[in-house]
């Protein structure tokens, strides 16, 4: 039975990633063993799973409907054993935790490191990148990011709450002046994050007791949120940032937090993971120690 289930969670991995190579990848083996382990299958099944095209493949009638399946028997074999390990003193297992990049580097990476000295018996993959993480095709135990999930079948949590701040360095202060008023954004040079084709340019203000947006300009895009920090404390340019990302320089003052009585831009942190009846221990411990460290 354990070498069925065993192909079960190949068959969805394979799925999830796409390709046979990239199945290979994430799960650190070689194409033709994937490949082997998935002939093996299908002549075991007596049916063709996949029809292969050069670079992916598409699911046959049958694989579409093994697909299904094996995705409610492996959910309800995890919920199981969730439930009958829920009790241990010495919880095992691998996560793989998906976190945007500048917040995973400077905050996530070095709780992760904490969190596997107290339970060894934990392997964490800490997946850092800006991409919208997709919990279910991306096989990601928990997402950490910015926006709450819109799939009903995720489960969100609440980690941090924080708010979108305007910043620049003391030196572009001093050599360009202070905005007392969100207007006066529109003669600075701001810097702006590219997701896309979308430029995330219109900034978010409470003014006279309305909620209005200031179309920015400048002449520094990216579409990595280190750069536009490291912009900013290089005195290049005022940004927007996350509280959590800046809060240190602030404090150390080599940023200065602009336009407070104007600020109104919520943004909270959350971690996102597939809907469970029964938590496995390490998820749950994982959670539980990431929000507790954060606040």
């Amino acid at each position: 039975m354990s070498d069925e289930i065993s192909d079960l969670r190949l068959f969805t991995r394979i799925v999830a990633a796409g390709s046979l190579s990239e199945t290979a990848r994430r799960i650190h083996s070689s194409l033709p063993a994937v490949s082997r382990r998935l002939a093996a299958m299908e002549e075991r099944l007596g049916v063709r799973l996949v029809d292969r095209g050069p670079r992916s493949f598409t699911l046959t009638e049958e694989g579409s409907l093994l697909h299904e399946r094996a995705l409610t028997i492996l959910r309800d074999l995890d919920a199981a054993e969730a439930e009958a390990t829920a009790q241990t003193k010495h919880p095992r297992g691998r996560l793989r935790v998906g976190v945007p990049l500048e917040i995973g580097r400077r905050r996530i990476a070095p709780l992760v490191a904490e969190f596997t000295v107290l339970y060894p018996g934990i392997t964490v993959e800490l997946v850092l990148s800006d991409a919208r993480v997709d919990i279910l095709e991306d096989e990601i135990d928990i997402g950490i990011h910015v926006d709450q999930p819109q799939d009903g079948n995720l489960i969100s949590r609440i980690l941090l709450y924080s708010a979108r701040v305007i910043v620049a360095s003391p030196d572009y202060l001093a050599r360009h002046g202070t905005p007392i008023k969100p207007d006066d954004l529109l003669n600075h040079d701001c810097s702006r994050l590219v997701r896309g084709r979308r430029v995330f340019d219109r900034w978010m203000f409470k003014e006279d007791g309305r909620i209005r947006e200031v179309q920015v300009q400048g002449t520094l895009l990216t579409n990595n949120s280190e750069v536009t920090h490291e912009w900013a404390l290089a005195g290049r340019c005022i940004a927007i940032k996350a509280l959590w990302d800046v809060e240190d320089d602030i404090r150390a003052g080599k940023l200065v937090h602009l336009l407070q009585p104007f600020q109104c831009d919520v943004m909270n942190l959350h971690a996102t993971y597939a809907s469970r009846t029964h938590l496995p221990p390490r998820m749950r411990l994982f959670l539980d120690f990431v929000a507790q460290a954060l606040q």
